[in-house]
């Protein structure tokens, strides 16, 4: 697939390419993004110019991962990542991150939504998994902002920097958002959702 530009009251989303090596540099070099996200630690020049160069197209062209710059559109400032990678054909896990300058402003949140709504739409996904390492209080801000249903703790689930460590899990599903699925849902409690 072509790389799919999408857009929000506040934000620009679009695949990050070459020009945009420096800013995502600049943004990893933060210590809460290396704590938290599988980015290489310490992340190089040479590691932004590969996400960028490589990575991230290669991600749309077989369709395995969906990766957006979220930029404010006045400029063009990057304000976050986020990317949906591809579990099954009905399924994606979505991560993100926030640069330090515009946390706490409701963009990662926005973009998440923005994007569950075109990949529901447009994929039509059936489920988008959350993870994070349990105390990663950022992000299961978000998540729960964006109105994924927290569904546990799963034990040694997550490798970072060679650790297997516990991770909170949550889903977002299209009736979360007032949308249709794809196939019929039969929860747990009979009725459907």
């Amino acid at each position: 697939m072509e790389p799919v530009t999408l857009a929000t009251d506040r934000l620009l989303l679009r695949a990050v390419g070459p020009a945009d090596s420096d800013a995502v540099y600049e943004a990893a070099q933060d210590p809460e993004i290396l704590r938290w996200t599988t980015v290489p630690s310490p992340y190089r020049h040479e590691h932004a110019r590969g996400f960028t160069g490589q990575v991230v197209p290669e991600g749309w062209a077989d369709d395995s991962m969906f990766t957006w710059g979220l930029f404010l559109p006045e400029g063009e400032r990057l304000a976050g990542m986020l990317g949906l990678t591809m579990r099954s054909v009905s399924e994606a896990e979505i991560g993100f991150w926030g640069t330090e300058e515009h946390r706490g402003n409701g963009y990662v949140t926005e973009g998440v939504l923005a994007v569950c709504r075109w990949a529901f739409v447009r994929l039509s996904l059936d489920r988008v998994e959350w993870r994070a390492e349990v105390g990663n209080r950022p992000s299961r801000a978000v998540a729960e902002r964006a109105g994924f249903t927290l569904e546990g703790t799963l034990r040694s689930a997550l490798v970072h920097r060679g650790v297997r460590r516990d991770c909170w899990v949550g889903s977002l599903l299209p009736s979360d958002l007032g949308l249709a699925s794809s196939a019929p849902y039969l929860p747990a409690g009979g009725g459907p959702a």
